[in-house]
């Protein structure tokens, strides 16, 4: 059994909790900015003092409508400054958050508010309402409903102005670090989401540890634009280790407006899923398609993914640098200045980066530190560092961390990141614990220096009729880093081979089809016909064969003609894709690739 354990840096504090970070950072450097807000095309600076006062205000707003210590408050909203502060408000009140994904169905809602016990809600817009009014009926322990938009947070503040600094300081310090900070429902990605009891610990020594170990990223001077959404874990604990290190933190929802908001904010770090370095890379050359330098692009991606390699090794020859010299003038550049000219750093998670990217960007200047975590974890168990960085990895054990790899080789974990358990589910709890081990149904391996790398999801493998264990994201991530291709899911399970249900990618089709000479007005349906489309699919799925044997090998796919959403019930919030529902819906789909073939053979499509 493989195990590597990395000791904390910062000694563990029994009494602290959240609210004792900010506090902190505010006796630190009170004047010193911890938000910037959008305002007149550009931001103005929130200081560590002044949030500190806001969070107080809205805190004595929630004491003043009756809110008690303890209780919990669900809230649904967007990435946006009020998130944190409604945040750090709740626990200065002395109670719980619950967050909700702002794409929840009413039913979901529902679900969350009922189990977790929540007493108030706070929604964002209108259309949240409404979603929630759809099962107000069915939630008879709600007494309070505020809404964002309505400025319901500044009625608030009105309200509480009669409550004491004395109440709220006591408030604050009745926690101690074993007692609940929030629950955080899982995505449901296998089933109903669970609720994930997260205490003030994990977030006060995941934070102080990480920010021992994350010091060259996470610093006083250092910066972000958060745009994922902050009811996941992942935005959640970088927001709370933003106020513990003193990162300066913008936000952008809409990732339509991303390049416009990076060139005015300029952050020095980002935090992002692979899909959006994908996307960055693919309208980058497909704009240089268009403009006649497409195999100047490609000419230069080459270079910089060999320069990096040639790094890594410790010799970079001369023609190479040279080389490298050039295309960092004519393409590196523009792209560095796209993402605001100062990102030195990201931090990616939820899927594999795939090496090719990871040297890409490195050429750039960029360091992509891949991490691994779950909502169980507070997010990062594992996660690579400025100083200590392996490509194609996704880091060591973060500093009071331990991970190893259990005989069957699931990846199990314990450390200062790991939950209680779950909400009302002693069941699932005992369920997800070998002794003092989290079990997080992640297939992985550790090498000699302690760095993980992912290889799969246990309650995933399938097993073909001739008996191959295959693993289907070892397939996925390199065909879904293909422009064109939006999801893939792998199916074969009992089945004589593998096939694939692959979906297009509606953003970067119509480009695609304009350089490649087709109508890029066409239809989903006629795309997924049409024997470009097929070909370049084909390609993809060609790359993602050349990794894995011939019996692991998709040997057919299926184009749907229809796309995968949230909305539509087959991803997550996060954009991970519901396997098993996908394999329910689209059954007579799969069946057909199947139709005739022989027992333990296929043919490509």
């Amino acid at each position: 059994m493989q195990q590597y354990e990395v000791p904390a840096i910062v000694p563990a504090d029994p009494n602290a909790n959240a609210t004792d970070l900010l506090v902190e950072r505010v006796k630190l450097a009170p004047e010193a900015a911890l938000f910037a807000i959008p305002s007149r095309g550009g931001w103005e600076d929130v200081s560590a003092a002044e949030f500190q006062r806001q969070v107080i205000a809205l805190a004595k707003g929630f004491v003043a409508a009756g809110i008690e210590p303890g209780e919990k408050i669900g809230f649904m909203c967007k990435t946006r400054y009020e998130w944190t502060l409604i945040d750090f408000a709740t626990w200065f009140a002395g109670a719980v958050l619950v967050p909700i994904y702002e794409t929840s169905a009413p039913a979901q809602v529902a679900w969350n508010m009922v189990d977790s016990g929540a007493v108030s809600i706070i929604v964002e817009t209108p259309d949240h309402f409404a979603r929630f009014d759809e099962v107000h009926a069915d939630l008879p322990l709600i007494r309070n409903v505020w809404q964002v938009d309505l400025g319901d947070i500044d009625k608030l503040v009105a309200q509480g102005v009669d409550v004491t600094d004395e109440e709220i300081e006591r408030r604050r310090n009745l926690a101690v670090g074993s007692d609940l900070a929030t629950l955080i429902y899982t995505s449901g990605s296998t089933g109903k989401p669970k609720g994930c009891v997260l205490s003030h610990s994990n977030f006060v020594e995941l934070c102080r540890n990480s920010a021992a170990a994350l010091e060259e990223v996470v610093h006083p001077g250092a910066s972000t634009l958060l745009f994922i959404t902050t009811a996941h874990v992942f935005a959640r604990f970088i927001s709370v280790l933003a106020v513990h290190s003193g990162v300066k933190v913008g936000h952008q929802p809409d990732t339509k407006q991303l390049l416009p908001a990076l060139a005015t904010f300029k952050p020095t770090f980002l935090l992002a899923v692979p899909r959006v370095f994908e996307k960055v890379y693919n309208s980058s050359e497909q704009k240089a398609e268009a403009g006649g330098k497409g195999k100047i692009f490609r000419k230069a991606a080459q270079v910089a993914v060999d320069y990096s390699i040639a790094q890594e090794n410790g010799t970079v020859p001369f023609g190479l640098k040279m080389q490298y010299l050039l295309y960092d003038k004519l393409v590196y550049g523009k792209l560095r200045a796209a993402l605001g000219g100062n990102v030195k750093y990201a931090v990616s998670g939820s899927a594999p980066l795939g090496p090719r990217l990871g040297h890409f960007y490195h050429s750039l200047g960029l360091k992509i530190l891949e991490g691994y975590g779950l909502t169980e974890t507070t997010a990062p168990v594992t996660v690579n560092l400025a100083d200590k960085f392996k490509i194609d990895t996704v880091g060591p054990p973060l500093p009071g961390n331990a991970v190893r790899i259990a005989d069957d080789g699931e990846i199990e974990v314990k450390g200062v990141c790991v939950f209680d358990g779950y909400w009302n589910n002693d069941e699932e709890t005992a369920k997800s614990f070998n002794g003092d081990w989290f079990k997080t149904g992640d297939i992985g391996r550790l090498d000699s220096d302690g760095f993980l790398k992912i290889t799969g999801r246990k309650k995933e493998m399938l097993v073909t009729a001739g008996g191959k264990n295959v693993a289907p994201a070892a397939l996925e991530d390199p065909i879904r880093a293909n422009l064109i291709i939006s999801q893939v899911i792998v199916v074969g399970d009992g089945k004589p081979f593998i096939s694939a249900l692959i979906t297009l990618d509606m953003e970067m089709l119509p480009l695609w089809l304009s350089n490649n000479g087709e109508n890029k007005d066409m239809s989903l349906a006629e795309a997924a016909a049409n024997p470009k489309v097929l070909a370049e699919v084909q390609r993809a799925v060609d790359v993602g064969n050349s990794r894995v044997s011939r019996a692991e090998s998709i040997r057919k796919f299926t184009i749907l003609t229809t796309d995968l959403t949230e909305e539509s019930g087959h991803l997550t919030p996060k954009i991970s894709i519901k396997r098993h529902v996908i394999v329910k819906d689209f059954d007579n789909e799969i069946q057909a690739m199947y139709v005739g073939a022989p027992a333990t053979e296929g043919i490509a499509h």
